[in-house]
């Protein structure tokens, strides 16, 4: 997976996947694995920015 090639180059490297699959396809044992930071589609441009902010720290 790309993100994974990234990530061994550059494990500071902060990745936000999207999806159309509900998270519950996603989801393993009731949560995502550690740090994986999900956004399922549809979102809007407002809710896609508070994610960002969010994986990225800056909330």
């Amino acid at each position: 997976m790309l993100a994974d090639r990234a990530l061994a180059s550059r494990p500071e490297l902060k990745v936000l996947f999207t999806s159309g699959y509900t998270e519950n396809a996603i989801v393993h044992h009731g949560r995502l694995d550690a740090g994986v930071h999900l956004i399922s589609k549809p979102y809007r441009l407002h809710e896609l920015a508070a994610k960002l902010r969010k994986v990225l720290g800056d909330d």
